[in-house]
């Protein structure tokens, strides 16, 4: 419950800092917003009813909770995947172009980026979610998990599943491979700019700003592949749910974290409001 909050909390003084301080109207600030938005829903798509199974002796969902917690779970998390590389560019122009930076990451592009972003994750969720929920479970509808996704569901069928496997690893590849190669390239181009400045107080300053980005991204994808690029039979139940528990729980309170306590225009921006409200 108190990780839950933190991260609630968290997340909402993100968005809040960004959206009253115009020194954070800039385009880093303005995909931290949108992540912070992404966690704080995703989070509440998944979290309360854990909380719910895990206070009581009921450890079930309705058809109903699981049909909604499926779509909008899904839903979010791809769309973070495709942010994460949207941030990423942010940062490759920032830091190897930044003379053109306000030229190239004008407002126009970033509300594009963003939008981009947001109507790919609602267009894998209808087909995804779609296709799951098409399958027979023959009336056996124990989860044994502690949220309902993809990979779970399908092992629910009891008929070959063969082409939902297909699409499922056609869509991760898609969702979780690219977006995290074209990171890698980034980050990779990001590193040799870096070392070429001179001064060794800018080289940390550059590897700071970004170092934030990249251990959300470590985190976020190493254990959403390991969960939705494995063979849903090769796949532990155990493992699953303490794989899961990093991407739905750990990496929605980092963000905050990690962007607040080591980002001095983050702290300033928050402490100038606390002020305000004590005036």
């Amino acid at each position: 419950m108190s990780l839950y909050l933190m991260t609630l909390l968290g997340n909402a003084a993100i968005i809040l800092v960004s959206l009253l301080d115009s020194k954070l109207h800039n385009p880093m600030y303005f995909f931290l917003s949108h992540l912070s938005l992404l966690d704080l829903c995703f989070t509440s798509s998944i979290i309360p009813q854990l909380l719910v199974n895990l206070g009581g002796p009921d450890k079930s969902i309705t058809y109903g909770g699981c049909v909604v917690q499926l779509y909008v779970s899904l839903a979010l998390g791809s769309t973070e995947c495709v942010l994460l590389a949207v941030m990423s560019y942010d940062r490759y122009v920032a830091v190897c172009r930044p003379l053109h930076y306000a030229f190239v990451m004008h407002p126009r592009l970033c509300h594009i980026l963003a939008s981009m972003a947001w109507l790919s994750g609602l267009a894998t969720t209808l087909i995804q979610s779609t296709l799951t929920l098409q399958l027979p479970f023959c009336g056996h509808r124990h989860v044994d998990h502690f949220f309902c996704e993809v990979p779970v569901l399908i092992k629910l069928a009891c008929v070959d599943t063969t082409f939902n496997q297909a699409e499922l690893f056609v869509a991760s590849v898609l969702f979780l491979v690219v977006p995290l190669s074209l990171i890698l390239i980034s980050y990779g181009h990001i590193t040799q700019a870096v070392l070429k400045i001179k001064s060794a107080i800018g080289r940390r300053k550059a590897f700071g700003t970004c170092s934030s980005h990249l251990t959300v991204v470590i985190v976020f994808y190493g254990t959403i592949i390991f969960m939705y690029l494995q063979p849903v039979k090769r796949r532990s139940k155990d493992q699953g749910k303490s794989v899961s528990l990093f991407y739905t729980v750990v990496t929605p309170i980092l963000n905050p974290l990690i962007y607040t306590l080591r980002n001095k225009e983050v702290k300033a921006a928050l402490k100038k409001i606390l002020r305000r409200g004590r005036v």
